[in-house]
């Protein structure tokens, strides 16, 4: 996994659990986008460290900022391996994500806090 920080981000960093809000554009080396939230002008959600999205994410949004923006390069382990992800990333495809932390919220601040 490489990540190339485009802007810094401030403050800390999310951690294992906290749920992430961010902004993201795929596309395959040649240059051909299989997906953006950007596109549908909607951010994406994801409980960090859960397993839910691939492990380049994973790891590289546990190393993010608020605010940072950065492109992500994921070899296939990192991604969807083998299999792929038909119709629209060929198995053992390296993966490039132009990705933005837009917001995180720690595990446990929906808890309502006890007198």
């Amino acid at each position: 996994v490489i990540k190339q920080t485009i802007k810094e981000g401030t403050g800390d960093v999310p951690k294992k659990g906290d749920q992430v809000e961010a902004h993201y554009t795929g596309t395959l080396l040649d240059g051909t986008k299989f997906d953006s939230s950007r596109d549908r002008d909607e951010t994406f959600k994801f409980p960090l460290g859960a397993s839910q999205v691939i492990r380049c994410w994973d790891m590289a949004f546990a190393t993010m900022k608020v605010g940072e923006k950065a492109v992500l390069t994921c070899q296939p382990e990192y991604a969807y391996g083998e299999r792929g992800s038909p119709p629209t990333i060929p198995p053992d495809s390296i993966l490039r994500f132009d990705v933005e932390l837009v917001s995180f919220t720690p595990s446990g601040s929906n808890d309502k806090d006890e007198l």
